[in-house]
């Protein structure tokens, strides 16, 4: 057979064209262009190739050809060819239609939320994101702002709140707790933020700020400077970037064996304005590819800019006439390898070789994904793992945790926790997992959000039965569930008398018992801050003259004790309004209080708690965890904010 196929390039014309190389099935596995057909084409099959082209050459079976008056014909056809094909082995990118964006809603008391669908009913719509961290960025910092509505559909009106009006996360208009004027005026902030207008909010914010503090409405106002932080904080993290006004991107090509990642950074008006990211296979040249990529890229998704710079070097003047008889526009494409530009394209192809690791590291637990698949009988493989845990010590400050897994390996991004408060100090685990699994279910389902392929509880029967009783009513029923219990690290199934028992080798187990103790980890982690913030709480209001009212705006201001014993006397009575003895007797106290007493609410006075389970209900407060400030910033932030883990995660209030 390979003889007859080396005859049959040997016989292709020394034009230029394109190839379709086809499988034993006829099917069209790579389609590629070429000055020569020929000696393209027979450069497949010889002895210097690599280990990807000699994958895609054992898969060839027969080669057709397309002959064409010159190169750039070659390069449309090739291009048409490419996306009326797809073919197994060329650059194929993601429909920019399925990118997420964030959609404002027409209604009398809109709503927020993340969406793939465009319906032109009013509604103001906002992306597309390629990124889609940046929706979950915007969509938590709107939650922890603006109380708008949650629930789908017409605003019906009730006898009572629902729970988000109870953590403050909706201003109840089904309740006429709002009019409608000034729930409007906190959409338009929304837009506003949405749009990138953030200057006046910022100024509106402020404002608010000094009026809630001049009424000493100081929890108001300790919010309003959260908001206005997380709102420069966020024009921050878009900003990279030079006085250059020039609309530029910068297109880098990172590759290992045959996996392969595009990252293109967009500078627009002097700033970094956004990152695309696509995952590929690479099995022809980096010139090639360099060249599919553009095209695809800017003939589907965007509009070139004047200037490209791009990290691989190629023939540019056919990719510049297809920008130019095609795009209408004049493209400058460069490969920089010193200055300015050269430091841009270097970091966007560090971004690329980091996405590469983290694709070949996943790969590795792809395996124990497929047993567990086979084992537990499940309907799909479980890339997307969601892990619950609960934490209380004797009933108070009951947490619940949600860690999140992606092909067998933590996905910090996407950890939530809850408070969960309808309990009143009772121990009920099991109503515990109903509130939280509700909770987190609801919205899931309310917000469009992507599903787990599988959810796993830490316990037996009692709280398998609990979380399946929810996700059956919230319309879950398909989703997989199971519980891992501690003990002899037993799998409960719902509607399963007997547990299932794997093998401590097994690596199935192992990825259970990761996601188990992430989760428990989590919640045990968030639990013991809460009560060492306590713990600070009840030491100040020892202080003379320090009331629950000073206790608890010195923890806001200043996060933890030692917050408080490193700032000066003067910052102490301006930010907390205390008087310079007050302040004085403050520090004092801090400095003489016992070696182990509660610090950066880092104190180790408490036992740890114990629990396992995730979700939501009429009292569970979820929020996000993580955030690009790292650890030292979640916990300042309180008792709203669950512990960060490193990486990027954020926090997602819901």
């Amino acid at each position: 057979m390979y003889e007859e196929l080396k005859d049959q390039v040997k016989r292709l014309p020394a034009e230029s064209g394109v190839y379709l190389m086809k499988d034993e099935r006829g099917e069209i596995i790579y389609v590629g262009k070429a000055k020569s057909l020929r000696k393209r084409v027979i450069s497949y099959f010889n002895g210097s190739r690599d280990i990807k082209t000699r994958i895609l050459a054992s898969r060839i079976h027969t080669i057709d050809h397309i002959t064409t008056r010159n190169d750039y014909e070659a390069l449309l056809l090739e291009n048409n060819l490419i996306k009326k094909w797809r073919p197994r082995y060329n650059i194929n990118l993601k429909d920019g239609k399925t990118y997420p964006v964030i959609r404002v809603t027409s209604e009398d008391f809109p709503r927020v939320f993340r969406t793939r669908r465009i319906i032109q009913d009013g509604s103001s719509y906002y992306g597309p994101f390629p990124n889609a961290g940046m929706v979950d960025t915007y969509l938590e910092l709107i939650e922890r702002i603006f109380p708008l509505r949650k629930c789908p559909g017409d605003l019906a009106k009730r006898k009572g709140p629902c729970f988000y009006y109870h953590i403050g996360r909706c201003a109840g208009p089904c309740i006429g707790k709002v009019t409608k004027e000034d729930y409007a005026k906190s959409v338009e902030k929304v837009k506003e933020l949405l749009a990138g207008e953030t200057e006046e909010l910022v100024a509106r914010l402020s404002a608010e700020m000094g009026a809630a503090g001049a009424e000493l409405k100081f929890e108001r106002a300790a919010q309003l400077r959260d908001a206005i932080e997380a709102i420069r904080a966020l024009g921050r993290e878009q900003e990279v970037v030079d006085f250059d006004p020039e609309a530029r991107d910068y297109v880098a090509l990172a590759h290992k064996d045959q996996l392969a990642t595009f990252i293109v950074f967009q500078m627009r008006g002097g700033r970094l304005q956004g990152r695309d990211l696509f995952r590929t296979e690479l099995y022809a040249s980096e010139e090639e590819a360099i060249a599919q990529f553009l095209l695809q890229y800017y003939g589907t998704l965007h509009s070139p800019p004047a200037q490209l710079f791009v990290s691989h070097p190629f023939e540019p003047a056919l990719v510049s006439a297809f920008f130019r008889e095609e795009k209408g526009k004049e493209v400058d494409i460069q490969f920089p390898r010193e200055g300015k530009h050269w430091s841009v394209v270097r970091m966007a192809l560090e971004n690329g070789m980091q996405d590469i690791e983290n694709r070949r590291h996943q790969l590795e637990n792809i395996p124990a994904l497929e047993e567990l698949k086979r084992i537990l009988r499940l309907p799909k493989l479980p890339r997307r793992i969601e892990g619950f845990d609960i934490a209380h010590l004797h009933g108070k400050h009951t947490v619940a945790s949600m860690v999140s897994f992606h092909n067998g390996f933590p996905d910090k991004r996407h950890y939530r926790y809850f408070h969960v408060k309808s309990l009143k100090g009772a121990i009920d685990d099991f109503e515990s997992m109903r509130e939280v699994i509700a909770r987190r279910y609801t919205r899931v389902i309310n917000e469009e959000l992507d599903r787990p392929d599988f959810i796993l509880v830490d316990g037996g029967k009692g709280q398998v039965s609990a979380a399946r009783e929810i996700l059956d009513a919230v319309g879950l029923a398909e989703v997989p569930l199971a519980g891992l219990a501690k003990r002899l690290e037993e799998i409960y199934l719902p509607h399963q008398s007997e547990p299932v028992r794997l093998d401590d080798t097994s690596p199935a187990l192992k990825v259970l018992q990761s996601v188990r103790d992430e989760a428990h980890r989590f919640a045990t982690s968030f639990n013991k801050r809460l009560r060492e913030k306590d713990l600070s709480f009840s030491l100040l209001q020892q202080i003379p003259g320090i009331g629950e009212r000073r206790s608890r705006l010195l923890l806001e201001e200043f996060g933890s004790l030692d917050g408080i014993l490193a700032s000066s006397l003067e910052e102490v009575c301006e930010r907390c309004s205390l008087s310079r003895p007050q302040a004085e007797a403050v520090q004092a106290f801090l400095r003489s209080r016992p070696r182990g007493t509660p610090g950066p609410l880092s104190g180790r006075s408490a036992e740890e708690g114990s629990g396992a389970a995730e979700g939501s209900g009429s009292s569970a407060e979820e929020r996000p965890a993580g955030g690009a400030a790292g650890e030292a910033a979640a916990a300042e932030a309180g008792p709203d904010y669950g512990e960060p883990p490193s990486g990027d995660g954020r926090h997602d209030a819901q």
